[in-house]
Order: C-alpha cells, then sequence, then structure tokens
C-alpha cells in the first residue's frame, strides 16, 4: 500500500538523515533496497529508521561488487547516499556513473554542509549545521547557554524530510521529462530554510536578534513552560486573544485585567503571576481542567506517556510493531494508506532474493558469493 507504490529506490547505507528519508519514502510504500557494506554494522530490529526495506550487503572494495551495485542501479528510480562530497566518485558509483547506465535516475546526496563551499569537505553534526544558520542561537533563554534541540532540525526536519521532498519533486520531473538528476541536499541550507519564518519576523522588525527576548522562544508568558504542583510541566500557548480569555477564564482570571499583555515590558510581571498560579495543582489536575478547551494548554509528556495519551491512541499515532512502540508513518492518505513494512533488517539478510528480483541469475549470485563481493 502507500501512494509510492512502485517506485523502486536504493539507499547506500548510513546514519542520520539518510535512513530517516529512506524510512519515510517505505512508509509511504516505496520499495526501498538498503546496500550495507559487507563489513559494516549488524543492524538493529530495534532501529525504527531501518524499517520497511531488504538489506544487501556488498564489498565495495571489490570490483565486481560496484558493478553488482551498478546493475541495481540500472533497475532504480532514485539512489540515496550520504556520504562526504567525493566518497561515491571515488568507488566509481558517483553520479556520473550511474546516471550515465540509468538516464532516468533521481542521485539523492544528503550531507552537512552540501557538495560544494568552503565547509564541503569537513567533518560536522546535527549541531555544527544549525549553529551556522541562526538556528542554535535562537534557541534558550536570555543569559544563558543555547540549548541543541535533539537532532531534530539539521539531521531530520532540515536534513532528512528535506531530502525526500527533493527526490519526490525531481522524480515527478523524470516522469514528465525522461531525464533523472542529482539532488543535492545540505543539513545546513535546510535548516536556513526552516528558520525562513523566523528571519521573516526579523525582517519586520518583530523578532529581536537576542535569545529569549520573543514571542515564540519562551519570553512570552503565553508561550511558555510552566512547572506544576508535583514537579510536572504545561505547555502554554494561548497566543491569540480569544484563546488567552479561554485560559484565563479556566484560571478565574478576566482577560481584560491584561490590556498590555502584548507589550514586552508587561511579560515578566504576568508571567510570575501565572507561574504562581500554575504550581498549585497537579500536571494532570490542570490537563483535566484545560482538556477539550482552546485555551491551548497540554500537558508536557514523557517518552513513557506520549504513546499512551488517548488522543494518540485514538488517531495511532504510535504503534506497536514487533513488540516495541514507534512512531506510526505520517501523513494520512484516504486512499493509499501508508503503514509499517517490514522489521529493520540485518546487514545482507536479503542479498539472494534482492539480486534475483533485480534480474541476476543464480549462477551468477553463487559467483558473487564465492569471490566474497557480496555477504
Amino acid at each position: 500500500m502507500g501512494p509510492l507504490q512502485g517506485l523502486r529506490i536504493l539507499e547506500f547505507a548510513g546514519i542520520g538523515p539518510g535512513p530517516f528519508c529512506a524510512m519515510v519514502l517505505a512508509d509511504l510504500g516505496a520499495e526501498v533496497v538498503r546496500i550495507d557494506r559487507k563489513d559494516g554494522p549488524a543492524g538493529a530490529r530495534e532501529d525504527f529508521t531501518g524499517r520497511g526495506r531488504r538489506s544487501i550487503a556488498l564489498d565495495l572494495k571489490s570490483p565486481a561488487a560496484i558493478e553488482t551495485a551498478l546493475r541495481l542501479v540500472d533497475g532504480a528510480d532514485a539512489l540515496i547516499e550520504g556520504f562526504r562530497p567525493g566518497v561515491m566518485e571515488r568507488l566509481g558509483l558517483g553520479p556520473d556513473a550511474c546516471l550515465g547506465r540509468n538516464p532516468r535516475l533521481v542521485y539523492g546526496r544528503m550531507t552537512g554542509w552540501g557538495q560544494e563551499g568552503p565547509l564541503a569537505h569537513t567533518a560536522g553534526h546535527d549541531m555544527n549545521y544549525i549553529a551556522l544558520t541562526g538556528a542554535l542561537w535562537a534557541i534558550g533563554r536570555p543569559e544563558e547557554r543555547p540549548v541543541p534541540p535533539l537532532n531534530l532540525v539539521g539531521d531530520y526536519g532540515g536534513g532528512g524530510m528535506l531530502l525526500a521532498v527533493g527526490l519526490l519533486a525531481a522524480l515527478l520531473s523524470a516522469r514528465s521529462t525522461g531525464k533523472g538528476q542529482v539532488v543535492d541536499a545540505a543539513m545546513v541550507d535546510g535548516a536556513a530554510l526552516l528558520m525562513a519564518p523566523i528571519y521573516a519576523m526579523k525582517a519586520r522588525g518583530r523578532w529581536q536578534n537576542a535569545r529569549g527576548t520573543n514571542m515564540l522562544d519562551g519570553a512570552a508568558p503565553w508561550y511558555d513552560t510552566y512547572e506544576c504542583a508535583d514537579g510536572r510541566w504545561l505547555s502554554v500557548g494561548p497566543i491569540e486573544p480569544q484563546f488567552f480569555a479561554v485560559m484565563c477564564e479556566k484560571l478565574g482570571l478576566d482577560a481584560k485585567d491584561f490590556p498590555d499583555r502584548m507589550e514586552p515590558a508587561a511579560w515578566p510581571g504576568l508571567k510570575e503571576r501565572l507561574a504562581a498560579i500554575f504550581r498549585t495543582r497537579t500536571r494532570d489536575d490542570w490537563a483535566a481542567l484545560f482538556e477539550g478547551t482552546d485555551a491551548c494548554v497540554a500537558p508536557i509528556l514523557d517518552m513513557e506517556e506520549a504513546p499512551r495519551h488517548p488522543h494518540n491512541a485514538a488517531r495511532g499515532t504510535f504503534a506497536l510493531r514487533d513488540g516495541v512502540v514507534q512512531p506510526a508513518p505520517a501523513p494520512r492518505f484516504s486512499a493509499t494508506p501508508a503503514e509499517i513494512g517490514a522489521p529493520p533488517p540485518l546487514r545482507g539478510e536479503h542479498t539472494d532474493a534482492v539480486l534475483a528480483d533485480f534480474g541476476v541469475p543464480a549462477e551468477e549470485i553463487a559467483a558473487l558469493r564465492q569471490s566474497g563481493a557480496i555477504a
């Protein structure tokens, strides 16, 4: 099932955003084959970002294995690789070699810094990439150090998800033109793109270039987190006046008493007042009070609680698969629903079956194994 059924994608094994992109495409119905290094990690069933595909193990130092990889390219619609610039070229699997074999191929490249630029060949991680975009600078409290937002902004939002969008756009183009192309997805570019609304507010004079002083960075009393009597936390976000009025009503306050609530000078006093109120009851007491209202108040759940929340349970936001809880595919499709496919493969688990599906005769598969080119 899934809207991408019929697409065949090769994924050269990597970490972080590349596997995440491949997981999203596999969830949406694409056939994804992961090319693992013969001497690479063994793989794990609990690695959710590896779900929904099969694995073939190749010795990429072997000319026979490289030729085998190119035979897979012949039958693929798209390719995902996440090595440093130049690595695939040195292997003989760069864009020129692959597009020469399959002119319709969409060749997706996932890096931190991009394929060119002064830092292109430099090592880095999510935090480094978002540091150069203003995103890391903007997250945190005033007079405190910037706070890494997990690795969601660089690796996954600005990296893997943007690569998925780029691949799908290029695949649509290839269908209409018959010509593939290279998609250069850099986490630094994607993280900068995610910051477009914040830069837009700055351009309009509605965002200060200072951490923890703006409407959406925790400075505003009506867009922040508050500790409750039991040490747990609430998210409080009634930005619009009508939602702020609902929150005030539930708290026994009158919204008309706060005519200057949009003025930064009034924020510290209102925040202290709200903090004192929220400390009087437990998180779940507040959650029950605000449940079903437009107050824009919700409990902050930990990773054990989140899958059990009634809303998440009703929607199936999380799924129990092979005895473990994991996020379900998203978004939802009315006619071609996405689904979790096969469990994450172990290295080389499907080598023979994949090669056979791509038209490699059994005697050639046996010869490749005998030579050590495959595992």
